[in-house]
């Protein structure tokens, strides 16, 4: 389908007798945020490694913006943030930019870096050696490696491992950019928090298999109400979001004391533990 970025039918891979990834089928339209989910061993970074064509499966196969998985041409048009990478030390930040901007042939270098460098705030250091960066800033640098030339679908695996609060709430306000511009994001992380705020759906594997994928409502039960905290316990009420407060003075109104309100339905962190631990 023209409106699918990212296309997996029964992606598989297997190292002799071990399986890495079993029958990872999903679909990722353009434009949106999927959130790639799984404990440590599950497959993930296999199966982005597949989808970029840098490891080749072992059964089924893909495609990326319409194009067979491992396409060169189509390659020039994905950004990658690796979960473990390092820049040499000795070059500055533009130096490492420069250098991918070649691989890429980018016709106007200049331009799309001090573009990317802004994107991710390193513009006032940009001359800075690598070696005298954070893990933070380094983490920074390799979001804009990923973003340079401006690609039509982004890879980002655990990009705010490095980063402080500030970095996070950053990156989150950047994918939302990129879904503006009709970018599609590939999201693979394990601060599930982060997931359910920017993305649309989620897939979660385990063991090399795909366990759960949908919207973040479907897999968790969208919110039926409000428990509120009474003198005598918990008691569920349906009300809508907005009606909360009104329900709040009335029974205020009404002389109850109300000690916690919370809505009902459970977190993603909450399916994504059961799902796991049932398997």
């Amino acid at each position: 389908m023209p409106d699918d970025a990212i296309v997996a039918h029964a992606l598989a891979k297997r190292y002799g007798r071990v399986v890495a990834l079993e029958d990872l089928t999903l679909r990722v339209g353009r434009g949106e945020c999927l959130g790639f989910l799984g404990p440590n061993g599950a497959g993930k970074s296999t199966a982005v490694k597949m989808l970029l064509g840098l490891v080749r499966p072992t059964g089924g196969g893909g495609e990326l913006l319409g194009k067979p998985i491992g396409d060169r041409r189509t390659r020039a048009r994905i950004g990658y943030l690796p979960e473990l990478f390092r820049y040499p030390d000795w070059l500055a930040a533009r130096e490492v930019l420069a250098f991918h901007a070649r691989l890429l042939r980018l016709a106007d270098a200049p331009r799309a870096i001090d573009a990317v460098l802004d994107e991710v705030g390193l513009r006032e250091r940009a001359r800075d050696r690598v070696g005298t960066y954070s893990k933070g800033m380094q983490q920074r640098l390799g979001l804009a490696v990923a973003l340079l030339g401006d690609p039509e679908i982004v890879f980002l695996d655990e990009p705010t491992s490095a980063l402080d609060p500030v970095g996070r709430s950053d990156v989150r306000a950047l994918i939302e950019r990129l879904r503006a511009r009709g970018r599609t994001v590939f999201l693979n992380s394990h601060l599930l928090g982060e997931v359910e705020r920017v993305c649309d759906r989620v897939c979660i594997v385990d063991r090399g298999r795909v366990v759960a994928q949908g919207t973040i409502d479907a897999l968790t039960g969208e919110a039926r109400g409000v428990r509120v905290r009474l003198d005598d316990g918990w008691r569920d009420f349906d009300v809508a979001p907005d009606d909360v407060p009104a329900l709040v003075a009335r029974l205020v109104g009404e002389g109850v004391r109300i000690h916690a309100v919370e809505p009902r339905g459970a977190t993603l962190e909450d399916r994504f533990i059961a799902l796991v631990r049932r398997g």
